[in-house]
């Protein structure tokens, strides 16, 4: 794109990230982007602008040659998948948030967008206004990455800060959440920890060059969260956050998991309270490294995607160095973690085969041991843990 071309963008919905980065456009003076059109699916709804801004047509915004860049912000993932690969084949460049459909689809996308001469950006995917995926192929792409981890899902810690610091129930910070807009009515993507686990696969890409699946990484959520749990948690010191981990395990493997885990109060992520995101990157030359930022929000998540829209102006791609470098990487669950297991039927610990057990108590309505088990039998077991109602932390 001619960095004198205006941009013209056909906008794919008009939620909470559609409508900020109407307001962002419309408030930042001298940026050359115009939305020409906004497709959206909900006839009854009432909009904000003008009528003549909508439509309820895809094609008139993916086949609408006036329209040189498609931006894709809707919840459905199947139909968003649709929208990117068409316009993607078309010859339009795309910008998307849709981190599910990203996290499923991502290496046949990198190579639509390579055969067809476009650019295919997805900053506001991950993080809300963190800018880790730029860092990671531009800052550190030729560090020696030992891991990217944190907390990457606004929801949750929104949820988990208002428990700890407020001493809310599960039922009332999920409530506010929502009423807030920081979770969806059906809250699963987030509390389930789904939400980071698509995020860290993206991140995975462009941290350590591999294109993982979804249904081979390790998801556990906070949706089975109890008061005995928070206050073993309070008697240690420790909070409870959702931590997505992507990590070297030894020269040749990386392993992938979300789940939640005991943080202490030395810890960076201690204090990252409310909607806020936070990555950490540890490497071999710069150590450790810390980024903090919103990631919840209309307008945090509009301003990633406005970032998007003007790397545009200046024909920037994500290269995939790592990718491209094809390092004897290998993606693993053959690795063990320590863990906390609150159960109430002790028949899952033989399903669950701990390894070892440190620490056992049982308790009249409560039992939890702590231990040592594999990530590959958590993989295997995981629905077990959630129809149980156990409720697993990473020590």
């Amino acid at each position: 794109m001619n960095t004198d071309t205006k941009i013209k963008i056909g906008l794919f919905g008009f939620g909470v990230v559609g409508h900020g980065l109407y307001d962002i456009l419309s408030k930042s003076k001298g940026f050359q982007a115009e939305i020409i059109k906004i497709a959206v699916k909900d006839k009854t709804k009432k909009r904000s602008l003008s009528e003549h801004f909508f439509t309820f047509d895809k094609n008139e915004l993916l086949n609408n040659p006036e329209i040189n860049l498609i931006v894709e912000l809707i919840d459905d993932a199947d139909e968003a998948y649709q929208i990117v690969s068409a316009a993607l084949k078309n010859g339009k460049s795309v910008v998307t948030a849709n981190k599910k459909m990203l996290a499923e689809h991502l290496e046949e996308l990198v190579y639509l967008q390579q055969k067809h001469q476009v650019s295919l950006l997805y900053e506001a995917s991950s993080c809300g206004s963190i800018p880790i995926i730029r860092n990671l192929e531009e800052y550190y792409d030729n560090e020696l990455l030992n891991s990217v981890s944190g907390i990457f899902n606004g929801s949750s810690n929104y949820i988990l800060s208002k428990i700890f610091n407020e001493k809310l129930s599960y039922g009332i910070a999920l409530k506010q959440a929502q009423e807030l807009g920081f979770a969806e009515s059906d809250a699963t993507l987030d509390v389930g920890g789904y939400d980071p686990k698509f995020k860290l696969i993206i991140i995975a890409a462009h941290s350590f060059g591999l294109f993982i699946k979804p249904q081979n990484v390790l998801n556990i959520g906070i949706q089975n969260l109890s008061d005995f749990d928070v206050q073993y948690a309070k008697q240690k010191g420790y909070k409870i956050k959702l931590i997505a981990v992507a990590k070297k395990t030894n020269g040749k493997s990386i392993s992938l998991f979300v789940t939640p885990q005991f943080v202490k109060p030395r810890e960076h992520l201690f204090n990252v309270e409310n909607e806020y995101n936070a990555v950490t990157v540890e490497a071999g030359f710069s150590d450790t490294q810390f980024f903090l930022g919103k990631g919840a929000g209309g307008h945090p998540t509009g301003m990633a995607v406005l970032s998007d829209i003007s790397a545009m102006r200046h024909n920037y791609k994500y290269e995939y160095k790592r990718h491209l470098k094809q390092e004897d990487l290998h993606y693993t669950t053959d690795i063990e973690l320590e863990v906390y297991l609150r159960f109430t039927d002790e028949s899952i610990l033989s399903k669950l085969e701990f390894s070892s057990i440190s620490e056992y108590f049982s308790g009249t309505t409560n039992n939890y041991v702590t231990g040592i088990i594999s990530l590959k039998n958590l993989l295997k077991n995981k629905t077990l843990l959630e129809t149980e109602k156990a409720f697993l932390v990473r020590l």
